[in-house]
């Protein structure tokens, strides 16, 4: 069965939020005044309510535009001084038609300070309703992208390669290290850092070079001056920033950047 996303979710439960609070409303107007019909007391509850449905929409535009950190929570804290005033005004208005009443300036802030807790609350819960959505979403994103990566790490250490070596300088020597054997490649200049078994060598190439004539199918580029050797990752943990850390068999740690994860998934999505 699919899992619904996050939008349809949310917007399920803000339908029922509203219905819900509408029908609870209205109980409590009839209760209040026998002698409003239920067509006018439902009428009365939905107008008063569907301005934060406004507000919805609202905190969700300000989301897709600044995400779920402190820009956005800054945003909707400044609007918040405007909002909550505004829907506790078209609130007492709507009291006041609803009532028949033409009302004194002391009757309006009377009604306006009565309704503007009640307002607050509404805003406040919207905006964490909202916060937690989009912190729901990209936690379920993350993982996604990482069961990706997980499986596709499994499939490059079934690959087969070809018996490929690279002659590496070690201080005076030189080696011939199969490539099965390199963890990870690190660009330094004019010169490549090979790390194998533990050891490290150089080769006097440039990294963009070298990678040209490396299997894509097991390695991959997992930052500007980085090459890894899938076969040989170990574990996979994601970082609060977006990025990943990847622990290599070594017991080495390596940071794949928010730059090159997507391009990573990517590549490693079309070689599954």
């Amino acid at each position: 069965m699919r899992t619904p996303s996050v939008a349809v979710v949310m917007m399920g439960f803000t339908a029922y939020s509203y219905a819900a609070t509408v029908a609870s409303v209205a109980w409590y107007l009839r209760r209040d005044r026998p002698d409003l019909t239920l067509p006018t007391s439902l009428l009365w509850a939905a107008l008063t309510y569907a301005p934060w449905l406004v507000v919805g929409l609202m905190v969700w535009l300000v989301m897709r535009r600044w995400g779920a950190g402190w820009k956005a929570a800054d945003v909707l804290t400044g609007l918040m001084v405007a909002v909550v005033p505004l829907i506790a005004a078209l609130g007492a208005r709507i009291d006041l038609t609803f009532l028949h009443l033409t009302p004194t300036p002391d009757d309006w802030i009377k009604r306006i300070i009565d309704r503007l807790p009640v307002a607050l609350l509404l805003y406040t819960a919207t905006v964490a309703v909202g916060l937690a959505a989009a912190q729901w979403r990209k936690a379920r994103e993350a993982q996604v992208s990482l069961d990706h990566l997980t499986r596709a790490l499994a499939l490059a250490r079934q690959v087969q390669p070809d018996d490929a070596r690279l002659l590496v300088s070690t201080g005076r020597s030189r080696a011939s290290v199969d490539l099965r054997a390199v963890e990870w490649f690190a660009s330094a200049g004019n010169y490549v850092v090979v790390n194998w078994d533990g050891r490290e060598g150089l080769v006097r190439d440039t990294l963009q070079a070298l990678e040209t004539g490396l299997d894509t199918r097991l390695f991959a580029r997992i930052h500007r001056s980085t090459l890894v050797n899938l076969a040989r990752v170990e574990g996979v943990q994601p970082l609060s920033d977006g990025s990943w850390r990847l622990t290599m068999q070594s017991g080495a740690e390596l940071v794949v950047s928010r730059t090159y994860r997507d391009a990573v998934l990517g590549r490693l999505g079309r070689a599954a």
